[in-house]
């Protein structure tokens, strides 16, 4: 379990699943993305999560992602995979098909609230805890309120913690909410003795304000602009480097104008790296945020960072 924890913080990059034209998946792109990252310095890699627009994927192509991507990474970086939903019954279902691929390639499971139901922070304690008590591996609670549509409250989380301290290891907070995820922050470091000394990690969902959080105490970013530019933002998180955060400032701004994965899926066709398509319900950026894109990438790529 040490291990897992050590392996957990720094840069994890939420990968995107690359598209052709007629909807597949395009597994060169995919490949090439992976060398990417083993390249770029990510420290860890997550695989399936929103990001990966795992919603919109049949179980097949789930499966054939899982096995593409710890096919060609072969340990070379340790991986996390997706693995939530609103369903809790589903979810420790899912978690028992999938022990012998989570034991053998996976260091946790990203774990999202559960989201349209709107659960009471009592249903969160006992949906995680289930989940927690399911899962093979470690588990990284995913507490996004904008997408869920409720917030993961700090004393749940510690709840949770102090519940299954062998299995929650971390959570990814994208909140947005500062104050809140500090507060987390102090809270996990007065409970560091719950579990040999270790505590709970704190790991920043958001690429805007990962330089401050890291500040705070936070211990690593799962990130989506770390698709296109994982050296820039291995050195914000390990670096806590303010200045270079400030320079990518607007672009981050813009991956997320209409959307995630719109966005990164833009600069990464502008890189040649992928076709840009997404499927419904997402779409494709609009002309005009397309073109400011282009813009801010010519800027970041004329001033050298």
């Amino acid at each position: 379990m040490t291990e897992a924890y050590t392996q957990l913080c720094g840069l994890g990059t939420a990968l995107i699943t690359p598209f052709r034209a007629d909807g597949s998946i395009d597994d060169d792109a995919l490949r090439r993305l992976l060398d990417r990252q083993i390249a770029g310095g990510a420290d860890y890699l997550v695989v399936l999560g929103t990001t990966g627009e795992a919603a919109t994927l049949t179980r097949t192509e789930k499966i054939h992602v899982i096995t593409t991507v710890t096919d060609y990474v072969r340990g070379r970086l340790p991986l996390v995979l997706g693995l939530g939903g609103n369903n809790t019954a589903a979810v420790v279902e899912e978690l028992a098909e999938l022990a012998p691929v989570l034991k053998a390639h996976f260091s946790a499971i990203l774990s999202v609230c559960p989201y349209y139901n709107k659960p009471s922070q009592e249903g969160l304690f006992r949906h995680f805890k289930a989940v927690a008590e399911a899962s093979p591996v470690p588990v990284i609670l995913y507490n996004v309120p904008g997408r869920t549509g409720v917030n993961m409250l700090p004393e749940t989380v510690i709840r949770l913690r102090e519940a299954v301290p062998e299995r929650i290891i971390a959570i990814k907070e994208a909140s947005g909410d500062t104050a809140q995820i500090r507060r987390l922050i102090s809270m996990a470091e007065a409970g560091k003795a719950n579990t040999a000394g270790q505590r709970m990690l704190v790991i920043s969902g958001d690429d805007g304000i990962t330089a401050e959080l890291m500040d705070a105490g936070a211990d690593g970013l799962i990130s989506v602009a770390a698709n296109a530019f994982p050296d820039v933002f291995r050195r914000i998180v390990h670096c806590h480097d303010h200045s270079l955060q400030q320079e990518y400032a607007s672009m981050v701004r813009l991956l997320f104008a209409e959307g995630n994965p719109a966005g990164i899926k833009t600069v990464l066709a502008l890189q040649g790296a992928v076709e840009n398509i997404l499927r419904l319900p997402l779409v494709a950026n609009s002309e005009k945020v397309q073109k400011e894109i282009k813009l801010q990438l010519k800027h970041l790529e004329n001033s050298g960072k």
